[in-house]
């Protein structure tokens, strides 16, 4: 059987690895677009930072240690199911007898001229180093964030601790999609006192781009022409899924699978950022975009190809800052009842619906986000606990003491 997997990030990876750690004999090819050995895209923050080969997944020949045919330079412009092969852009097809899609997301500004010279999405080691080639040789000084997102938020406080002037445009309030208010205006008072210039309003609404060739700043809708040598496009992600259209293969949001991982062709998979998927708290199907999702839904594309029924559950939401100089969790839904611990800078609150924890969000304080997490995602009832969950000793103390979690 000879397996094709689009993508060589954590799904494309890790469902590589799983086969071949059960002795899968069949042949594997690995298709990326990029000219570099796989790496992994949630380290690209660390590499801005330092420089260092962070970004490398497990070393520069890990293709060659999993005997796998790993094809850099070889964008996807098609798959052509009828024929079970996959067409390259440079014309060339490969077939198939399985095919795994795990071609990922990028960053997006959702404006026309968000691919032009000079917008930078930084889902890319091909973009980053772009990115630091500038800075490093002192062409960038200053640098406008589009967004405020997790990415868009770690990216900012990223270049403002590399020394530029960094601003960071806000349309309403930061993370306003997964945090409330008073969290919102945390993040945004951390990240002004560590040198980011926050615009909001209409200031913050660009409607397009400036400068030729390359851009150097963007229009707002109050009129004004902002100016920076780095412009970096953050208001959300889009799964790379272009090259499917025509296919068959069916995508709503992002490519539509079951609960084995299978796209509506039997002999199609698919995993990572280019998947909706159920969410563990509501149900809802969305692209649920991060690394510990990838990789559980990798190993699920692998059992099926091994023949294994296993079945996938569905993801979880839990994101986190690292750059802000305090630690912040956010997990699952804001809603239902809330119970909350206030101390300083560290706020601590746990969302609660029919006495099981939807979501909870963690500044400063994150003790215990494993277990809320855990209790979260199994739904277990709580009510014998509520007194206690936000405790500092819970996880510690309690953990012989609840039902159904050891």
């Amino acid at each position: 059987m000879k397996i094709v997997i689009i993508g060589a990030g954590p799904a494309g990876i890790t469902v590589a690895e799983t086969l071949c750690r059960y002795d899968f004999k069949s042949e594997i090819v690995m298709l990326s677009a990029e000219p570099y050995p796989p790496y992994s895209p949630p380290a690209l923050a660390e590499y801005l930072l330092t420089g260092r080969e962070l970004h490398l997944w497990r070393g520069r020949d890990y293709p060659a240690d999993l005997k796998i045919d790993y094809r850099s330079n070889s964008p996807v412009a098609a798959v052509i199911p009828a024929e079970k092969t996959v067409k390259l852009a440079d014309g060339s097809m490969i077939s198939y007898d399985r095919l795994v899609l795990a071609s990922g997301s990028r960053l997006l500004a959702s404006l026309d001229g968000e691919n032009r010279p000079g917008v930078y999405n930084l889902k890319s080691l091909g973009a980053v180093d772009e990115f630091m080639g500038r800075i490093r040789d002192g062409r960038a000084k200053s640098a406008i964030v589009i967004g405020a997102g997790f990415i868009g938020v770690e990216i900012g406080q990223t270049l403002a601790e590399m020394g530029l002037k960094v601003t960071q445009l806000v349309r309403s309030r930061i993370l306003r999609n997964v945090l409330d208010e008073e969290f919102s205006r945390l993040i945004e008072r951390i990240m002004e006192q560590n040198g980011v210039n926050i615009l909001r309003g209409a200031d913050s609404d660009v409607a397009g781009f400036s400068g030729e060739p390359q851009v150097n700043g963007v229009k707002t809708r109050s009129g004004k022409i902002l100016s920076a040598d780095l412009i970096v496009a953050a208001t959300g992600m889009r799964p790379n899924i272009e090259y499917l259209q025509g296919s068959g293969i069916a995508i709503d949001s992002g490519v539509v699978v079951d609960d084995h991982m299978r796209t509506n062709l039997a002999d199609i998979s698919a995993a990572g950022d280019v998947v909706t998927v159920p969410d563990l708290v509501n149900g809802e199907r969305f692209v649920h975009g991060n690394f510990p999702n990838a990789v559980a839904q990798a190993k699920i594309v692998a059992y099926d190809i091994l023949g294994w029924d296993v079945k996938y559950e569905g993801a979880d939401t839990m994101n986190s800052l690292k750059h802000l100089g305090i630690p912040i969790i956010v997990a699952g839904n804001m809603g239902g009842e809330e119970i909350r611990v206030n101390k300083g800078e560290a706020i601590r609150k746990i969302y609660l619906k029919d006495n099981r924890i939807i979501g909870f969000r963690l500044a400063g304080d994150i003790r215990a986000a494993g277990l809320y997490r855990t209790l979260m995602n199994r739904k277990t009832d709580v009510s014998p606990y509520l007194d206690r969950l936000l405790d500092r000793g819970f996880g510690m103390g309690y953990l012989q003491t609840l039902s159904g979690f050891v």
